[in-house]
């Protein structure tokens, strides 16, 4: 258990740096974009497409965080007007559900760069568009394991308990 814990950590550590290093890197290119050309009327060609795909990048991690932390959009009516019991069972099956969503679009996102690998497609400076489009199975993927992880192991009553006690403190 303590390996696995290890593992979890360095996973999330590495997750973070990636998006970290996306988001300062997608700053820096467009920065760097703006000031070469204002000065010096020249710029990257694939700078633009290097953005793009920098964003998909950043937003892709950034649900994934979300997914992992708990952050993510949720409604929180229901849990205001339901006993707690009965809005774990809601809470479980929100889950499943966001579980399955996840899990179908990395299914499909698997079969569309399947598609973009056969036409060898190029994004920006010889980089093939599939390698850049490789986020969505990676991060629907994860998001939907974690979903099911919650269920399984966590169970959808740390996260209301956590909004529960949130709002205590909020008044």
């Amino acid at each position: 258990m303590m390996l696995l814990r290890r593992l979890q950590f360095i996973a999330h550590r590495v997750e973070d740096s990636v998006l970290i290093f996306a988001l300062l890197s997608m700053l820096v290119m467009a920065l760097t974009q703006i000031v070469m050309r204002n000065l010096f009327d020249s710029g990257f060609l694939w700078a633009e497409s290097f953005l793009r795909i920098l964003v998909l990048w950043v937003a892709m991690l950034g649900a994934m965080v979300a997914s992992r932390e708990q952050n993510h959009i949720s409604i929180d009516l229901v849990s205001r007007l339901m006993r707690e019991a009965s809005f774990r069972w809601i809470r479980g099956l929100a889950q499943l559900f966001a579980a399955g969503i996840c899990l179908v679009t990395a299914y499909y996102s698997i079969e569309f760069i399947t598609y973009e690998y056969e036409d060898g497609t190029i994004a920006f400076a010889d980089v093939p568009v599939w390698v850049c489009q490789s986020i969505l199975p990676i991060g629907f993927s994860i998001m939907g394991l974690r979903f099911l992880w919650g269920i399984l192991f966590t169970g959808p009553t740390q996260a209301v308990s956590a909004s529960s006690e949130e709002s205590l403190e909020n008044g």
